[in-house]
């Protein structure tokens, strides 16, 4: 999960899901219910995700185009492949808050005891993530989908910076821009955009889930592995495992760290 920042969001149609009224009520009322217990006993995933029951999870963030967008991106992908996600019973938003009810699957982040499990359960568990990975991005886009494009993706991501014209400008800056505006970037692809460990639920060796889809869209096809690269601090050890389940491409992830240097992360 991003820490207290997103990416731009891909424009999506966003319409709540399975939002009756009494779904509605039961989940706001159930929400502060939660929200109240005594810290020992309120069980809570570190993604603010509550856990309502045995089968249940309630994930609420400010604002609602995120989590309605996060929702119709786990349906998306559950419609297209066979991809382990939670599966969403109600999306909506409610007093600039959006509610997502899904599915609570049994498994535990991958980064837990990650060095400790055997060489074969760790490769066993990057192979299937890569088999994950490249149904996700033979999603095509659905019709009613609008994005912006790379070009405008890659501007929002440099506040709108040009170089054309202006003097003293550093070179690695100018490269990057002269990048950002290749009129061929590539393919655009379904993308997760946050393939941590902390975002991949295992059970033994096996991939049970893939969560936290808020900054999923289509994105240019590079974007996946400089996020996945770039990852958390107490995460760091997951760069190493990147390149087993993604295609390397270290211009680009040179290119997003010169992004980084001028821009932060998002």
């Amino acid at each position: 999960m991003r820490n207290e920042h997103d990416q731009p969001p891909p424009q999506w149609p966003n319409p709540a899901i399975n939002d009756a009224l009494w779904a509605r009520a039961l989940t706001v009322a159930a929400v502060a219910v939660l929200t109240r217990l005594p810290r020992r006993l309120r069980k809570r995933h570190p993604h603010g995700v509550l856990f309502a029951s045995r089968r249940f999870c309630i994930k609420v963030r400010p604002g609602g185009d995120l989590a309605l967008a996060e929702a119709h991106a786990m349906r998306l992908v559950a419609r297209h492949t066979s991809v382990p996600v939670p599966r969403v019973y109600c999306a909506f938003t409610h007093r600039s808050q959006g509610y997502i009810v899904m599915e609570r699957v049994d498994g535990e982040m991958a980064w837990r005891a990650w060095m400790r499990r055997p060489a074969e359960a760790r490769r066993r568990i990057l192979e299937q993530l890569k088999g994950m990975v490249q149904q996700v991005r033979a999603i095509p886009p659905p019709t009613a989908w609008a994005s912006p494009t790379p070009l405008k993706f890659h501007e929002s991501l440099r506040n709108g910076i040009v170089t054309e014209g202006v003097r003293n400008v550093p070179d690695d800056l100018r490269e990057l821009v002269e990048f950002h505006e290749t009129p061929d970037p590539g393919p655009v692809v379904f993308t997760h955009g946050d393939l941590s460990s902390l975002n991949v639920l295992v059970r033994g060796d096996q991939v049970v889930a893939i969560i936290d889809w808020e900054t999923a869209g289509w994105l240019p096809a590079y974007w996946e592995y400089a996020c996945a690269w770039n990852v958390n601090p107490q995460n760091e050890f997951w760069r190493h495992e990147v390149d087993k389940f993604l295609d390397p491409m270290p211009y680009e992830l040179g290119m997003e760290a010169i992004r980084r240097k001028y821009f932060g992360d998002f």
